[in-house]
């Protein structure tokens, strides 16, 4: 038997390779340092040729910077769960239409047209239409931090360091973060992630899984990462500051808003949630305060309608507030379900995900409102998922076809340059970029067919979604 790891200061990389010959069959065992990670077994015709396939794997990842070890000496990645006090709410009810029971706390929310994402402490990510009936359940190996959106494309970052594509039918791995960042929030933008964490740092990392910058903030527990195409918004105990998307550069800093709980952003303007019971609007600009909206207890999460015309926020007391632009509190409810640790607002509904598991829809309009406010509010629908849906888990077994089995679909080809193995188009009319295409799959000199390969980003590449396919 022989075993193998892999832990990189600066980049990505805590993963450990483990190879054991047993007369003609070879186990190989991989994963991230401290999980089970995933077995293949091969049987061979001779010891002699298991004995010869064991020592080529070997060599090619120790020619990879891979190096022995003892298992256990590195420990599995840190994490912290986010666990706050919740405590019931004293105002009136708000309009609930309908609420879903996820089965844990859960932070990860998203809301598009389409559908709403939750995802929970558990791994457990569910799609729900808008009018509350469970589509879709995938199971991620670890708690989802957050769920976020790049185009066409819907990521969840996961207490295991790695960030899932979940735009195909199977989750696929696009980014790892370093063993050494515990993940606290993440957002993306034009295919360049960020990442802030427990210490205060905030680290970016390219579309093709390259680590980019890092920088520590004058406070720790960040919670706030917002990105847009100029600049990285970074919020922690001491504040809020811009950092350059490019090369990291300070920009600016604000310490007014401390104590940042969670993060917004418009066109213009960042929103900082703080402990001190305070939404604050920072111009993005140049970090001055635009406008305070204030609530009674502990801001976990905040949003905005289109444009920043009214804001909502969510408190530690399962209360939910809007306010007008200006900071002139409109109305206060009670989610009756938890405290909302994440929200979103689309088409005069706010969708919240709960410290007790729920995605629970409320009606804010207008007259909706009024009527709660007045004591008359719907008896929300409690929404179950079949137990005959299907729980999609991620994997890194591809289907292999005849290369005449390409179809319509878009051939890559692995590419090994130096001690990275990037992916290229070679279907003609597609330009030599690179490729954001899943690690876990990777092989040098391979070639894959994809459903499509979309253009994507300033930065020039492509990402591959839908189906993958092994070309033989």
């Amino acid at each position: 038997m022989t075993y193998l790891e892999l832990s990189e200061d600066g980049g990505g990389a805590h993963k450990y390779y483990e190879v054991t010959v047993v007369g003609t069959q070879v186990t190989i065992t991989y994963g991230r340092i401290g999980e089970s990670g995933q077995t293949k077994v091969t049987a061979f015709p001779s010891e002699a040729k298991a004995q010869a396939a064991a020592a080529k794997k070997i060599g090619e990842k120790t020619r990879k910077g891979y190096a022995a070890a003892v298992r256990g000496v590195r420990q599995r990645r840190a994490i912290t769960r986010r666990a706050m006090a919740s405590t019931r709410s004293t105002a009136q009810q708000a309009p609930v239409l309908w609420r879903f029971d996820s089965g844990a706390a859960a932070f990860g929310i998203f809301v598009d047209s389409e559908r709403c994402w939750v995802g929970n402490q558990r791994g457990d990510v569910y799609t729900v239409t808008h009018s509350g009936t469970v589509t879709g359940r995938f199971r991620l190996p670890d708690g989802v931090k957050c769920i976020v959106a790049d185009d066409f494309w819907i990521y969840a970052g996961c207490d295991d360091g790695r960030v899932y594509d979940l735009s195909g039918k199977v989750p696929r791995s696009a980014y790892e973060i370093a063993a050494d960042v515990d993940i606290y929030w993440l957002d993306i933008n034009d295919g360049v992630l960020g990442v802030s964490d427990r210490a205060g740092r905030i680290t970016t990392i390219d579309y093709e899984d390259e680590f980019q910058w890092a920088r520590s903030g004058s406070g720790d527990s960040a919670w706030m990462v917002r990105c847009d195409e100029d600049a990285v918004y970074h919020g922690h105990s001491n504040g809020v500051a811009r950092y350059d998307t490019a090369d990291g550069t300070l920009v600016w800093e604000n310490t007014v808003a401390g104590h940042v709980l969670f993060g917004w952003q418009e066109e213009h303007s960042v929103y900082a949630g703080t402990a001190r019971r305070t939404v604050h609007r920072l111009a993005k600009g140049d970090g001055r305060v635009e406008a305070v909206y204030q609530c009674d207890g502990a801001v976990y999460s905040c949003a905005t309608s289109p444009g920043g015309r009214h804001v909502f926020a969510g408190d530690n007391h399962s209360s939910v507030y809007c306010f007008d632009a200006s900071g002139e509190r409109l109305w206060k409810l009670a989610t009756g379900c938890g405290s909302a640790f994440s929200m979103q607002f689309l088409d005069d509904r706010l969708y919240i995900v709960t410290t007790d598991g729920s995605l629970a829809c409320i009606d804010a309009s207008e007259a909706a409102i009024a009527a709660a406010r007045a004591g008359d509010v719907p008896q929300p629908v409690d929404v179950k998922a079949a137990a005959s849906l299907e729980v999609v888990e991620p994997s890194a077994v591809l289907e292999t076809v005849l290369e005449t089995g390409a179809g319509d679909g878009v051939v890559v080809e692995c590419v090994q340059e130096g001690e990275r193995l990037r992916v290229r188009v070679v279907t003609p009319g597609y330009e030599s970029w690179n490729v954001q295409f899943p690690k876990t799959v990777r092989e040098a000199g391979a070639r894959y067919v994809v459903d499509g390969v979309r253009s994507a980003g300033r930065g020039g590449f492509y990402r591959a979604y839908g189906e993958i396919r092994r070309l033989l």
